[in-house]
C-alpha cells in the first residue's frame, strides 16, 4: 500500500521513523517534501508567518502534498503530543485530513484524536486510530 504520511513539521524526526517502520512493513511511505529539504539542503522550519509564506511560494508544500495525498492509498497522520495537547493535529494536517477524507482514502491516526477546538471534525472523518501500532494498517 502506498501511505502518504501527515503532520507537523516539528515532528519530522518522528515521520522519518514512521517511513522506516512502514517500508519495513512492506509499504511504500511518502514523507512531505520539507522533510527531504531539511534532510538534504538543510532547509529549516521558518519562525515566522513572512518567512513561511516565502517557503510557500517557493517550495509549493500544500499543493505538493496535496498531489502525494491524491497518488495514495491511504494517509497517516504522525501526532505526538504538542504545545501541551496529547495528539497533536495542526491547521495544514487538518487540511491533509480534509484532502483525504474528500477523496475517500482511509485515515490512520498514529494517536488519539486530541481534545483541540476542531476535535468534532477530526472524528467525523471516521480515522482508524492506531494507538502507535503501525502493524495494524
Amino acid at each position: 500500500m502506498t501511505i502518504a504520511i501527515c503532520g507537523s513539521l516539528t515532528f519530522h524526526a518522528d515521520m522519518r521513523s514512521v517511513q522506516e517502520t512502514l517500508t519495513k512493513l512492506g509499504h511504500k511511505a511518502i514523507v512531505p517534501k520539507s522533510l527531504r529539504l531539511i534532510e538534504h539542503e538543510g532547509f529549516q522550519k521558518p519562525k515566522t508567518v513572512s518567512e513561511r509564506l516565502k517557503a510557500e511560494a517557493k517550495y509549493d508544500f500544500i499543493r505538493e502534498h496535496f498531489r502525494a495525498i491524491e497518488s495514495s492509498d491511504a494517509i497517516l497522520v504522525v501526532n505526538p503530543a504538542h504545545h501541551g495537547i496529547s495528539g497533536y493535529i495542526g491547521g495544514n494536517t487538518f487540511l491533509e485530513m480534509g484532502v483525504a477524507f474528500y477523496l475517500q482514502k482511509p485515515i490512520y491516526l498514529l494517536n488519539p484524536v486530541p481534545s483541540m477546538e476542531y476535535e468534532l471534525e477530526l472524528a467525523a472523518m471516521h480515522p482508524v486510530v492506531l494507538n502507535g501500532e503501525l502493524a495494524r494498517i
